[in-house]
């Protein structure tokens, strides 16, 4: 009777999403995330997060699945070996290694991630976040490169960004016409890629954000970093590994006042399901 019963809300709950564009936003933490259980007891994935040292972004993202979504979660440290049967791997912001050389440039080479590298070269899922994403790219799992941001300084703030595409795994449930408003934490974001590696991309379909303003122009100003064509966030052609600076984590419970980057991590559940 309980299972028919979280069954039924779920279905109730899906139709009023779809065609009435119910605001999530205007329920209270308890009320959504207690939706949200009843509603993913019936998708649920076991995640993997991985943790270097100088990861500082893990545990927000571990919130956001364990609490917000009601989803397994495993601890994967750096010099483990084993990725303990997690379906979608995540690598989370901060500052791996110290980021000595370069940032990710370590990271690349620890124990877990000969592991993740060869889970994701089998088709198995794989999402890098800021820090996670320079690790990706240092990897070559991901086209492009990380580099110092155009101005040099760090820069922290909301940003916004347009969904580039709704072919793939976390942009599959994105409205491609809204701007979605993101934190943004980083010194090293401006993504770069050669013309070719850039035609290729676009002729692929494998560019999932570029930054945008509050109206969903991508302008110039638009812009934080310096980053080509607007670029926020990219997958592999394959489309199973997926790589973006800014911090869906961090937009993701309405206790923050901003659940714009839920819809990354609902893409993926809903998707997978």
């Amino acid at each position: 009777m309980y299972y028919l019963f979280s069954v039924l809300l779920a279905r109730l709950l899906t139709f009023f999403n779809k065609n009435y564009l119910w605001n999530k936003q205007k329920l209270n933490s308890f009320a959504y995330n207690f939706i949200n259980r009843h509603l993913n007891s019936i998708t649920r994935m076991k995640f993997g997060v991985v943790i270097f040292p100088g990861s500082n972004c893990d545990e927000d993202i571990i919130y956001v699945l364990e609490k917000v979504l009601d989803q397994e979660v495993v601890r994967l440290w750096h010099k483990d070996h084993d990725l303990q049967g997690a379906e979608f791997i995540i690598l989370p912001g901060g500052f791996s290694y110290g980021d000595y050389l370069r940032s990710g440039a370590i990271a690349r080479f620890s124990p877990i991630m000969q592991e993740v590298i060869s889970y994701a070269n089998k088709g198995g899922y794989l999402l890098g976040i800021c820090n996670g994403f320079q690790i990706l790219t240092e990897a070559g799992l991901v086209p492009g490169a990380l580099l110092h941001n155009e101005k040099r300084k760090f820069i922290c703030k909301n940003v916004y960004l347009k969904t580039a595409t709704n072919n793939s795994l976390i942009t599959s449930q994105l409205d491609t016409h809204a701007a979605l408003k993101i934190p943004l934490a980083h010194g090293e974001g401006n993504y770069f890629a050669n013309s070719d590696t850039l035609k290729d991309m676009n002729d692929h379909d494998q560019v999932l954000f570029r930054y945008c303003d509050e109206n969903a122009a991508i302008t110039n100003d638009a812009n934080p970093n310096g980053s080509a064509e607007n670029i926020a966030g990219v997958c592999n052609r394959s489309r199973n590994v997926f790589g973006m600076m800014p911090h869906p984590e961090r937009a993701s419970d309405s206790l923050l006042g901003n659940q714009d980057g839920l819809g990354i991590f609902e893409s993926i559940l809903n998707t997978v399901a």
